[in-house]
């Protein structure tokens, strides 16, 4: 051993302190036992309140209803009506249009440029108490419309086809008697449009003319312009878009009424007419048509008279008269003569002023025409 080395000691002891912590757990759990508060299993506490409580289901009987006794009849008022909802009116609906009929369709078809008559306003079957009666004096055939000129609904027409008719003119003028004097009546249809043109020709030159042109509707014949030429031109122009008559003179417009003519389209309308259904028009029957001139307009009322036998250049024809009479100063009176044998197209017009002028044009000559 070195000199300086310091003797070894020996070691001390350490007091047993895991002896001593067992020893007190032990003593502290024989306490707990003694006091009964230790756990009797491992896991979670259970609740304090667990023993004392138990869950169950009960059901309880409704309560077994009591009879009620029967009461006596009471006299009970009845509820007041409920007001009747009113209930909405139905429109009338309009009746579906008829089938065209064959030769209907073959008239107004697009190949209709020869003499083939129009077909126009012919309802479809009517009942026989939905006939119309013949109208009197007074009354519109044209059109169905009253004697203001209004249409109630088509009426049978047959508008002749194309065709030209030469006259032969009598008349006086003033002191001088008409002589030598030729008329030409031009009438050109397709189905569709109309040009009509009447003409008065001395020699080489015409000392008078008529033009009308327009179109071919459901009521016929509908005129959209009227040129008349005498010295001057003057010409009505009808607005139908603004429902007037319009005037190249400057005179004031007119309204425009359903059916109106002019007074060359106006001959050619009543024959359609007469040509549609002739029973509907017999002796004493009257047409009234608003007739439009080159510088106003009237209503001018045709009556139906008895038929004529005349002895033409054209041929010996049956025709029933048509009388326009005067009824203002200055008023022209018209006669015409139209024949069933040509789809009651005219034979004879006569036309007289009030100053006793007239001029008689009778027929000479048929020729068909193409448009």
């Amino acid at each position: 051993m070195p000199p300086h080395a310091l003797p070894a000691q020996p070691p001390v002891p350490r007091p047993p302190w895991r002896g001593l912590a067992l020893l007190a757990a032990a003593v502290l759990l024989a306490h707990l036992a003694l006091l009964g508060l230790a756990p009797m299993a491992v896991g979670p506490h259970p609740s304090p309140l667990a023993n004392k409580f138990s869950t169950r289901t009960i059901v309880i009987a409704p309560p077994a209803a009591e009879p009620v006794a029967p009461q006596p009849a009471a006299t009970a008022k009845p509820p007041p009506p409920k007001p009747a909802r009113p209930r909405p009116v139905a429109r009338p609906q309009a009746p579906a249009p008829a089938p065209e009929s064959p030769a209907a369709a073959e008239a107004v078809g697009p190949d209709l440029t020869a003499q083939a008559p129009v077909e126009a306003g012919v309802p479809a079957e009517p009942a026989p108490e939905a006939a119309a009666p013949a109208p009197t004096e007074g009354a519109s055939a044209a059109a169905g419309g009253s004697a203001a000129g209004q249409a109630e609904a088509p009426v049978p027409q047959r508008i002749p086809g194309s065709v030209r008719l030469a006259f032969a003119v009598t008349g006086q003028q003033g002191t001088a008697p008409m002589q030598g004097v030729f008329g030409n009546l031009t009438w050109l249809q397709d189905g569709q449009q109309y040009d009509a043109q009447l003409s008065l020709n001395f020699l080489f030159r015409t000392i008078r003319s008529q033009h009308s042109n327009g179109v071919i509707g459901a009521n016929g014949i509908e005129p959209a312009r009227f040129l008349d030429k005498r010295r001057n031109e003057v010409a009505s122009h009808f607005m139908r878009d603004q429902g007037t008559v319009v005037f190249s003179n400057n005179a004031p417009s007119v309204p425009l009424m359903p059916g109106a003519q002019d007074r060359l389209s106006v001959i050619l309308q009543l024959g359609a007419l007469m040509a549609g259904d002739p029973g509907r028009y017999p002796p004493g029957a009257a047409f009234a048509i608003q007739t439009v001139g080159p510088r106003d307009a009237d209503i001018w009322i045709f009556k139906v008279e008895d038929d004529e036998k005349l002895s033409l250049q054209a041929g010996e024809f049956t025709a029933r008269k048509l009388t326009r009479n005067p009824r203002k100063p200055f008023d022209d009176k018209v006669e015409l003569w139209l024949a069933p044998e040509l789809g009651y197209l005219p034979v004879r017009i006569k036309q007289t002023q009030s100053n006793g002028d007239f001029a008689d044009l009778q027929l000479r000559s048929v020729e068909s025409m193409r448009p």
